[in-house]
């Protein structure tokens, strides 16, 4: 078994065809197949189950996924730190985050970090479930995760960035009290839209709104969160985000408006005990310079933000 076999096993099982792999790795589909055969010689095991056009892991398979993974990466993390006296020249970073910790703070690190390192090129994985997040760590599938404190740390390093203020979207011609935050159970009383129970969008809602002494109506539940701001645009129901994607709802007309008492989500990075890559060391110790607290919108900003045509809906009354 070499670390060539061991990519091309990646590749296949990634792209889920002998065909598709040997494109994207340049090299000719027998030398792959050959390559591919040789290794479940040397593991004694099929890896894959040959399905005409495509394939997909035997247990076997899904057994050497993980260990596959971590050898590669321990592989390009000594390659990394010989390049990484030039500078950071060269390399790669995985990375693994919750959806809403993509907009911010994620796309600004990357940003931040590309413009420092160039040459290096970025994975950014979306796991379905919170969960996966540290387990993609764990097992060696990305060296860093972004994650918020719902998440266990258990076992892995850490380091905590700003808090994120959560602001409710209402659709369009919803009107609040200008330079007045809604309160916990105001919001709690409107038809919301959330994802599947499981999933940190859905407990940031749960969460935040556990004190308002009222039953959460969740009128509309979607494991689409990109359609999430969508659907509030269109009446469907209002929702809870992070400032920026919030705000970013704002300029394409949902009413924004701030929650009193102030929500905050903790966010911080995570990896693995021991020695990280070159590139994975840099993008930690650029994230406390490139990321900053977030502050809560002043009355006259709040003002900016929201709609003022039509009264505050009351909730149905029993």
């Amino acid at each position: 078994m070499d670390r060539r076999q061991l990519e091309y096993f990646l590749s296949v099982a990634s792209h889920g065809s002998f065909t598709s792999a040997a494109h994207s790795l340049r090299v000719a589909q027998p030398s792959l197949s050959h390559a591919i055969r040789t290794l479940e010689h040397d593991v004694g095991a099929q890896l894959f189950h040959r399905l005409g056009r495509g394939v997909t892991l035997t247990p076997a398979g899904e057994a050497l996924l993980g260990p596959a993974q971590q050898i590669t990466r321990d592989f390009h993390t000594a390659l990394s730190s010989v390049r990484s006296v030039s500078g950071l020249a060269a390399g790669h970073l995985d990375l693994v985050t919750l959806t809403t910790l993509a907009v911010d703070p994620l796309a600004g690190l990357v940003g931040a970090f590309r413009k420092r390192h160039p040459g290096v090129d970025i994975r950014i994985t979306d796991p379905e479930r919170a969960t996966a997040v540290t387990e993609m760590v764990r097992t060696g599938r990305c060296e860093l995760a972004l994650a918020d404190f719902s998440v266990a740390e258990e076992g892995l390093d850490s380091l905590e960035l700003p808090e994120q203020e959560v602001l409710a979207v209402l659709p369009p011609g919803s009107a609040v009290d200008i330079g007045q935050p809604l309160s916990a159970r105001d919001v709690a009383c409107l038809d919301l839209i959330a994802t599947p129970d499981g999933t940190t969008t859905r407990a940031v809602i749960e969460q935040a709104l556990s004190t308002a002494g009222v039953a959460l109506r969740i009128a509309v539940e979607t494991s689409h969160r990109a359609a999430i701001v969508p659907m509030v645009l269109a009446g469907a129901g209002a929702t809870l985000l992070p400032r920026p994607m919030a705000e970013d709802a704002g300029r394409q007309g949902a009413c924004v408006a701030a929650i009193d008492p102030p929500i905050v989500r903790r966010v911080r990075l995570l990896w693995r005990p021991g020695p990280l890559s070159p590139a994975a060391r840099a993008f930690v110790d650029l994230a406390p310079r490139c990321t900053r607290p977030v502050v809560s919108a002043t009355i006259p900003t709040l003002g900016l933000l929201l709609f003022l045509s039509m009264r505050w809906p009351a909730p149905d009354q029993p």
